[in-house]
C-alpha cells in the first residue's frame, strides 16, 4: 500500500512483534498503534517513514531504544506506558508534541556515542586492538560520567531542603508543585508535561542554570504530576454547571443513585452534557475527589465513557461526561414507548460484546485490575448508533465500607457483605443484563407470579431447553434470530450467573464466546478475521 498516508489500528488486541513491513511506506504520515499488545524492538524500516508527522505507541510493551526514530520529520510523538530503555534522541526532544512517561529511560546526559543508540565500543571495522581500547576509554567515560552524577546528586541533596519541589505554570497563571520522583539517579515514574507555559526552579546557587529547553525536557523525564488537575480535563465552575442544568432541576435528572444524581446540562452552542452530582459528604475534601479524577480519568477505551471534565470547590463535586442520546439499556428495554424502535437480536448482540470488552478492559488491561461493583442495565448508555458505553466505572470506592446492594434481582448470592464482592461478582452483574438483552424482563418484576418475579431464578433452569428458550426470547424481536445464535448466547450467560463465582468464566472467555455468537448471528458470512475489543459495526456486520 505504497500510497497509504493513514494507518490506525489503536484500541485493538492486536500483539506480537512487529516485523520489517514499513520500507514501501514512504508516504504515511499518520500511525497509531496505540493502546494493543505489541512487544519487543521497533523495526528498523521506520527509518524509511520519511513523511510520518504522528506516531502514537501509548500503552503497548514496546522495549529497546528509540534511536530509528531520529531522522523522522515528526511532530506529535507518544511513546508513553511502554517498557523502552536507554537515552531519548536529541533531536526528539525538539518534538513540540512529545510524550514518554511510563518508560525505563536512563537518567542523566547519554555518554559519548550513546545518544545514537550504539553500543558500548561501537562498531569495530578495525582489528581487535582497537576495539578493546575503545571499549576502555568508553568504560573510562561512563565511570567518570557516573561518578560525577553520584557526586552532583549528593551536592544537590545537602544543599536542598526536603520540602523543596519544582513549579510549572499552567495555563490560568497558576503554580502547580511537582514532587521529584529520583531515587539513586534512577528515575521511578515519568510523565509529560504537557502544558507548560514557564518554568523556574528553586535550585541552589551553586548549581549552573540550564536553558528553559532542557529545563521543560528534564521534566517531562523526571517528574510526575501530584494529583492536582488532570491533563485533558476541562475544569467546570460550579456556577457554570448549575446554569446549564437549570438550577439541578428535576426536569433535568437523567437518573438518581446511591452517591448522587445525574443531570442533563445543556448550552447555547449545542453542547449536550451528563454532570454526576455527588453528595457534598461524599468527601472528605478536595484531595480524595481528585485521587478518584484522576483515576477514572485514565481509563479510556471506546465502551467506557469519557469523563470530559469536573468540578471540584468546596461542597460541590461533580464529574462530566460525554451524554449519550438514547439513554440508559434499561429505560431502552423497559421503558420505551410506542414510538421506539425495539432493539434488533444484531443490535442486543453487539451491546452485550461491547459491554463485556469495557469489563474485560477493566479486568485484564488495567493495572491495578479494576472492579465495577456497580453493572447494572441501566449504567449501560447508548450513543446515537445503540453503540453501549459502561459508565460509574472506578467508583466502586464508594461501595468499600457498606453492605453491597445493585438492586432486586443483580445482587450475586456471595455478596451478603460487602467484602464478598470479588472480580466474578462483576461477571454475575453482567449475565443479569444479557438476561434483559435476551428476554426484555426486568431483573425483577413484582407484578409477575412469585414463581416469576425475580428473572435468575425464573429463567436460569430453562436457558438449555430449546423450546423454552423460544419461549423465554423478548417477544419484541418477533422471533427475528438465528436460534443457534440465541442457543449459544444462553449457554454463555448461563454459566455468567452461576450460584459460585469460582465456576463464572472470566470476561476474556465471554467475550470469546460472545464473539462466536456474532460468527453464528452471521449466519456463516465469514467476519474477515478476529473480532477485536474496539471495533465497531453497524448492524450488517453483527
Amino acid at each position: 500500500m505504497g500510497d497509504l498516508e493513514t494507518l490506525n489500528v489503536g484500541k485493538n488486541h492486536l500483539s506480537g512483534q512487529l516485523t520489517d513491513m514499513f520500507s514501501q511506506l514512504s508516504k504515511l504520515s499518520t500511525l497509531d498503534l496505540s493502546f494493543n499488545r505489541f512487544s519487543g524492538s521497533l523495526p528498523q524500516s521506520f527509518q524509511h517513514l520519511k513523511d510520518l508527522k504522528t506516531l502514537n505507541l501509548e500503552s503497548n510493551q514496546f522495549s529497546g531504544h528509540v534511536d530509528v526514530l531520529a531522522k523522522l520529520p515528526l511532530e506529535d510523538l507518544n511513546l508513553q506506558n511502554n517498557k523502552f530503555t536507554g537515552w531519548i534522541p536529541s533531536k526528539l526532544k525538539d518534538i513540540s508534541n512529545l510524550q514518554i512517561g511510563g518508560n525505563q529511560w536512563s537518567s542523566g546526559s547519554a555518554p559519548p556515542g550513546m545518544e545514537k543508540g550504539s553500543a558500548l565500543g561501537g562498531s569495530s571495522g578495525g582489528g581487535g586492538g582497537g576495539g578493546i581500547n575503545g571499549i576502555a576509554i568508553g568504560a573510562i567515560v561512563i565511570a567518570v560520567l557516573l561518578a560525577a552524577l553520584i557526586l552532583l546528586s549528593v551536592l544537590k541533596r545537602n544543599h536542598t531542603s526536603p520540602a523543596s519541589s519544582h513549579y510549572i505554570m499552567d495555563e490560568s497563571g497558576h503554580n502547580r508543585s511537582f514532587t521529584p520522583l529520583v531515587d539513586d539517579g534512577k528515575a521511578i515514574n515519568m510523565k509529560p508535561l504537557e502544558h507548560s507555559s514557564s518554568i523556574s526552579s528553586r535550585t541552589p546557587s551553586a548549581m549552573p542554570s540550564k536553558s528553559i529547553s532542557d529545563n521543560e525536557f528534564e521534566n517531562k523525564l523526571n517528574y510526575s504530576r501530584r494529583t492536582t488537575d488532570p491533563i485533558n480535563l476541562v475544569i467546570y465552575s460550579s456556577s457554570d454547571l448549575q446554569a446549564a442544568t437549570g438550577s439541578f432541576h428535576s426536569s433535568r435528572l437523567l437518573g438518581q443513585g446511591t452517591i448522587g444524581g445525574v443531570y442533563k446540562a445543556k448550552y447555547a452552542d449545542g453542547r449536550v452534557l451528563a454532570v454526576k452530582k455527588f453528595d457534598p459528604l461524599s468527601f472528605s475534601g478536595s484531595s480524595d475527589f481528585m485521587d478518584l479524577v484522576n483515576s477514572i480519568s485514565k481509563l479510556h477505551h471506546p465502551n467506557i465513557s469519557e469523563l470530559v471534565g469536573y468540578c471540584s470547590e468546596p461542597g460541590h463535586y461533580m464529574l462530566v461526561y460525554d451524554y449519550n442520546m438514547n439513554g440508559s439499556l434499561y429505560d431502552f428495554l423497559h421503558l420505551s414507548d410506542d414510538y421506539s424502535k425495539p432493539l434488533t437480536w444484531d443490535t442486543r448482540v453487539r451491546i452485550a460484546v461491547g459491554t463485556a470488552c469495557a469489563l474485560e478492559y477493566l479486568h485484564d488491561v488495567c493495572s491495578p485490575p479494576m472492579i465495577h461493583k456497580n453493572i447494572k442495565a441501566s449504567n449501560v448508555l447508548l450513543d446515537a448508533d445503540l453503540n453501549p458505553h459502561l459508565t460509574d466505572c472506578g467508583l466502586a470506592y464508594f461501595y468499600e465500607d457498606t453492605s453491597v446492594s445493585l438492586g432486586p434481582g443483580y445482587d450475586p448470592p456471595e455478596c451478603t457483605r460487602s467484602s464478598g464482592y470479588v472480580m466474578k461478582s462483576d461477571v454475575y452483574c453482567f449475565g443479569v443484563v444479557m438476561l434483559q438483552l435476551l428476554t426484555g424482563r426486568k431483573p425483577y418484576d413484582s407484578s409477575k407470579p412469585r414463581a416469576e418475579q425475580s428473572l435468575v431464578k425464573f429463567v436460569t433452569p430453562q436457558l438449555h431447553d430449546i423450546n423454552a428458550l423460544e419461549a423465554l426470547a423478548d417477544p419484541a424481536l418477533r422471533g427475528l434470530y438465528p436460534p443457534k445464535a440465541l442457543s449459544h448466547f444462553a449457554d454463555v450467560l448461563a454459566r455468567c450467573v452461576q450460584s459460585d463465582p469460582e465456576f463464572r468464566p472470566s470476561m476474556s472467555e465471554v467475550v470469546q464466546s460472545l464473539l462466536q455468537c456474532v460468527q453464528r448471528t452471521t449466519s456463516n458470512r465469514r467476519l474477515g478475521g478476529h473480532r477485536s475489543v474496539s471495533q465497531r459495526s453497524d448492524d450488517s456486520d453483527w
